[in-house]
């Protein structure tokens, strides 16, 4: 533990997924005394795309006890399977495929978003101008019936967004509330702007020394803070936030599901969680509350803590439908937040006004070496964000340290954003059997920003999915919930049209087929998991995971998948989710 110690003392200071998760092969459903086996459900219909190769579309399937027993034409289906208890779903030209399995995301998030004000830009949010944002505060403020001393909080800052590139700072929030600490999430998760009381209540001022990986913005030609903290100054503050009680837990837990579910999503995952976090997820799952699959990953500053209670062997398997699948490690910060890590300098310069600014590591390099090893030597696998290319070499180099030559293992480390890597460390990533997950969003909501920062050439190349899957790697494809919405279709569209804001085409040689975006939120996702057995496609044997779209994706009008609606989840035959 020693690579483990050194990383979480430069975490303390810095701040003051498994190998055996393959999932066991489905067991067969019970029979009836005759041998056949009578279905529980038969769908048909409609259009039904497996995802799986072999036999690409089908006319029927039938589901028993939660798996899918059988798959063909209508007439085959219904003679082998229908018997008198049999439900028949006519899907009336609906589209059935896999249920959609979430690559990358922060459920824990989902759960706080109910007592949190929406400030994001259109079209997720209604804030577009610092007035609007403090506005909306001011109305969710209200609806609450926030106190005086109440901590106010509201997500989707975007600054990129904002008009004449005025940021929103202390000086805009403090005449609307000088009584109350009110902290406005940036879009990238990576940080917040502060009002005056808030930063007081956490010690920040004039006086407080940026920490290393950190940003804290400071008024022109003062040390006085602006109130935008980001990366390592802004992580122990978030910790700090007040936790929800335990009886507020069932509730929240099931409004995050709800949001999952509604989207198509049968499987997802916490991209990031602290130690009380694995907690929560764990005593939602003793309770019985988990409807959908959650996949845990701890944060590498907590890792030591949560395997004092939850051992390393014990990883990688379900229970209860919760499953700890490795661990969280951070190489660098957000490029729309400019705070990734890059081997150029930003054309627009550093988040508080730095010349020459590339961006910073979160970790030192021997640092983050010492974590991949610690992960490894306990037999986890590794999600590691990172979105510069400077980022990407770190992490690369990690991996190199922690696997000490022993490349052959099939360790399915994932590059979480992978934003803006580099062909030759796609070379890498497929030498090294790696995944990219990929975030083809940002061509939408942060196209232009990346434009601007980093100029058309660069950012033409962000989250290249045809080139990854032309070298033979299995990209997978998220929406880093809650940084923008759970919304599957919008996953997809982007991957198929990379369209900015404006309607121009963003790296269009990038666009894929509407199949090759479908499979990055199914088998792919479920092969990121070690899942690939018992989820991701639609063949016997498989858990029923569904989900029902009132379109097909491969059908439409590339432009119009954005307007394909989910109607109905099912997770293992059970309908979670239903459209009114």
């Amino acid at each position: 533990m020693k690579h483990l110690a050194v990383g979480l003392c430069f975490v303390a200071l810095a701040l003051t997924g498994c190998s055996a998760g393959h999932d066991d092969a489905a067991r067969a459903p019970a029979s009836d005394s005759a041998g056949q086996i009578v279905a529980d459900s038969i769908y048909y219909g409609g259009d039904i795309v497996t995802v799986n190769d072999a036999q690409p579309t089908v006319e029927a399937l039938a589901i028993k006890d939660g798996k899918i027993v059988a798959l063909g034409s209508l007439s085959d289906i219904t003679t082998s399977s229908k018997g008198a208890s049999t439900k028949m779903v006519d899907l009336k030209g609906k589209t059935l495929l896999p249920g959609f399995i979430d690559p990358h995301s922060h459920f824990i998030n989902g759960m706080a978003m109910e007592d949190q004000a929406n400030v994001t830009a259109p079209p997720v949010g209604p804030a577009s101008t610092a007035a609007e944002i403090v506005t909306e505060l001011q109305r969710f403020a209200k609806a609450k019936s926030k106190k005086p001393g109440d901590i106010i909080l509201g997500y989707g800052y975007d600054d990129n967004m904002l008009p004449g590139d005025h940021p929103l700072t202390r000086d805009d929030l403090d005449p609307a509330f000088p009584d109350n600490p009110v902290i406005v999430l940036h879009v990238s998760t990576h940080g917040a702007v502060l009002n005056s009381a808030a930063l007081k209540k956490f010690g920040i001022s004039a006086e407080t020394k940026t920490p290393a990986g950190g940003v804290i913005a400071r008024k022109p030609g003062t040390q006085e803070p602006t109130g935008l903290l980001m990366e390592t100054a802004w992580i122990p503050l978030h910790e700090q936030l007040p936790a929800s009680s335990q009886e507020q837990e069932p509730g929240q837990i099931k409004y995050a599901q709800d949001l999952y579910a509604a989207a198509g999503v049968t499987t997802a995952q916490d991209g990031a969680s602290m130690a009380p976090q694995v907690e929560v997820l764990k005593r939602a799952a003793e309770r019985g509350e988990l409807f959908i699959d959650v996949i845990s990953y701890p944060f590498i500053g907590d890792l030591e803590k949560v395997l004092q209670v939850h051992p390393a062997n014990t990883f990688g398997s379900y229970s209860n439908h919760l499953k700890l699948g490795g661990c969280k490690i951070l190489a660098d910060g957000s490029p729309q937040g400019k705070t990734a890590f890059f081997t150029t300098p930003y054309l627009t310069g550093g988040p508080g006004g730095e010349k020459d600014w590339r961006g910073e590591p979160t970790f030192p390099q021997d640092v983050l070496n010492g974590m991949f090893k610690t992960c490894y030597d306990n037999g986890l696998q590794v999600i590691a964000h990172a979105n510069g290319d400077a980022g990407i070499d770190a992490v690369l180099e990690g991996h190199e340290f922690g696997i000490a030559g022993a490349a052959e293992k099939d360790r399915r480390t994932v590059i979480i954003h992978s934003q803006f890597v580099r062909k030759d460390q796609l070379q890498k990533y497929l030498d090294y059997k790696m995944i990219p997950s990929f975030y083809t969003e940002h061509t939408f909501f942060f196209g232009e920003a990346h434009v601007k920062n980093r100029g058309m050439q660069q950012a033409s190349f962000i989250s290249p999915m045809n080139t990854a899957i032309t070298m033979g790697l299995k990209p997978t494809n998220h929406t880093d919930f809650s940084v923008v919405p759970i919304n599957q279709m919008m996953v997809v569209w982007t991957a198929v049209n990379r369209k900015l804001r404006s309607g121009e085409v963003l790296g269009p040689e990038e666009r894929i087929s509407p199949l090759d975006a479908i499979k990055a939120i199914t088998i792919n996702a479920a092969y990121e998991y070690f899942e690939e057995a018992s989820k991701g496609s639609l063949e016997p044997g498989k858990r029923a995971d569904l989900v029902i779209l009132d379109n097909n994706p491969m059908k439409v009008d590339p432009d119009a998948i954005k307007d394909i609606k989910v109607v109905e989840t099912i997770k293992d035959g059970k309908t979670i989710y239903t459209a009114l």
